[in-house]
């Protein structure tokens, strides 16, 4: 099946939140950080994305950005993976993530990704 629409909990307690999937795999909803994040000024962020039909694909890809509502910075996380269906039915989510933080110059490029 793997539909994203739901809730979905991470090993570090993070929680995605998704909304139904539109007629084009496209989603929507908000993101809460766990408290393993450690930024307690992180709060819930909104987050878009799209995953593959799953009328073609039984385990589709997805991907994921979520604009984080920081007070004092700007970050940008990309989340990218594909959801698995175990024998008896389980959907779990494997993702790898990268985090783009605003850098204030070109000079300081480098160290604003993770």
């Amino acid at each position: 099946q793997c539909l994203l629409s739901g809730s979905w909990q991470s090993d570090t307690s993070c929680r995605m939140v998704v909304s139904t999937l539109d007629k084009d795999n496209r989603f929507s909803g908000f993101y809460l950080p766990g408290p393993a994040a450690g930024y307690s000024e992180l709060l819930t962020s909104p987050l878009e994305g799209s995953q593959q039909d799953t009328r073609l694909v039984p385990q589709p890809t997805f991907s994921f950005t979520v604009n984080w509502r920081l007070q004092e910075t700007a970050r940008t996380t990309v989340f990218l993976g594909q959801c698995y269906v175990d024998t008896n039915g389980e959907e779990t989510l494997h993702a790898l993530w990268l985090l783009r933080e605003a850098a204030n110059s070109p000079t300081e490029d480098w160290k604003a990704t993770w």
